[in-house]
């Protein structure tokens, strides 16, 4: 009875330890779980408070762009308004739903507004690109495998001429980047599309309302097509791309680029056209290289690449500082021609005058030198030893 009794102490007491055991990795299995939640919410609060914060740049930028405007249209006005001031509102991008955090997750978080100007982010096969400063992100050395995963790109608060200056970056760096989302852009213009044709490749095109005046433009879809006709889109804004729209974007838009091209100077068309052909060139000869079991989908892209209407290459986009660049530039070029024009003007007054005071003088000044010849050979012997005297004082 004794044993039974010290059996069953044991087996309780083992019993017990294991049940120990148990709680104790079911409490670090919840603690971790907490922490994991934790560290989730914490990234998810700082990237709220970032994209918000490049928001507010992004805003801050904007009112300095229509006060500057503003002064421009009304130079005598007596008192302009100050655009880093956002009228006691704070912006918020993105209002997410937030619940309330804890007193240490509030403490992480706080400068984060103030410190973070830019967010990066890859979400599965989609980078998104929050602020200028994101665009440094494409120098970065991206591994193979992701960079080959990403297929969308997305800019957001970023200015459309700094993005045009990154997208021979973008080609290199994303190859299977086929779908473009550009938000709060400043997109303006339908020239401004023209930019998008030295891409390798585009699918899909997402450009939203908010921060992007051309979408109300009634044609815009149908100019997108037409000038990016070589990369046979296959969606605009989430819309299926028809064979009627291509046909409609070609009625619209044909006689554009014969009228662009035709303006042209020779010298433009000639650079132009070399550089198509150059691409061309280049294209076809990387599909040469490549091996004969090339497939189909890779054979389309590049008649895809080869394809663009060299009519078409000549509706190209400059971006405002290199148009701006080139003003000065040219401003420059203006300002050193009008001053040689001017000191060649002044030179040859200063002949011409010269010129009319000769004319009044020479007839008296004739008769003073053909007066002194006389006197001076009337004599001819003395003349005749003047003469070989200063022959002897040359020697």
């Amino acid at each position: 009875m004794g044993e039974d009794t010290q059996d069953g102490s044991s087996a309780a007491v083992l019993l017990n330890e294991e049940e120990r055991r148990m709680a104790s990795v079911l409490a670090k299995k919840e603690e971790e779980k907490k922490r994991e939640s934790h560290k989730q919410s914490l990234l998810k609060e700082k990237k709220r408070l970032t994209i918000n914060n490049v928001a507010r740049q992004w805003d801050l930028q904007q009112q300095r762009v229509a006060s500057i405007a503003t002064n421009e249209d009304r130079k005598d006005s007596d008192s302009p308004h100050d655009p880093c001031q956002l009228d006691g509102s704070t912006l918020s991008a993105f209002p997410e739903e937030t619940g309330p955090l804890d007193s240490g997750l509030n403490n992480a978080l706080q400068g984060l507004s103030v410190i973070d100007t830019y967010l990066v982010e890859v979400d599965g096969d989609t980078l998104s690109l929050y602020g200028s400063g994101a665009l440094e992100s494409l120098d970065r050395n991206w591994s193979v495998q992701t960079a080959g995963m990403i297929t969308t790109v997305s800019f957001t608060f970023i200015e459309f001429d700094e993005i045009v200056q990154v997208l021979p970056k973008l080609k290199i760096k994303f190859p299977n980047s086929l779908h473009l989302k550009f938000k709060e852009t400043n997109l303006v213009m339908l020239q401004q599309f023209n930019a998008l044709a030295q891409l390798r490749r585009i699918d899909q095109l997402t450009i939203d309302p908010q921060g992007n005046p051309v979408v109300s433009f009634t044609l815009w879809k149908y100019y997108v097509l037409f000038r990016l006709s070589h990369f046979s889109m296959q969606k605009i804004n989430g819309t299926e791309v028809t064979q009627n729209d291509m046909i409609m974007a070609e009625r619209l838009f044909g006689i554009l680029a014969h009228v662009a091209s035709s303006e042209l100077p020779q010298y433009r068309l000639i650079s132009i056209l070399g550089d198509a052909r150059k691409k061309q060139f280049r294209y076809l000869l990387e599909s040469k290289g490549k091996k004969p079991g090339i497939s189909n989908e890779e054979n389309n892209d590049s008649k895809r690449l080869v394809g663009e209407n060299t009519n078409r290459a000549t509706l190209n986009y400059t971006t405002r500082d290199f148009y701006n660049e080139k003003l000065e530039e040219i401003k420059e070029k203006k300002k050193f021609c009008k001053m040689y024009i001017e000191d060649l003007v002044k030179e040859a007054t200063e002949i011409n005058m010269k010129n009319e005071a000769l004319q009044k003088l020479w007839p008296q000044m004739f008769i003073e030198l053909v007066r002194d010849a006389v006197i001076e050979i009337r004599n001819k012997n003395s003349y005749m030893k003047l003469c070989l005297q200063q022959i002897t004082d040359q020697k």
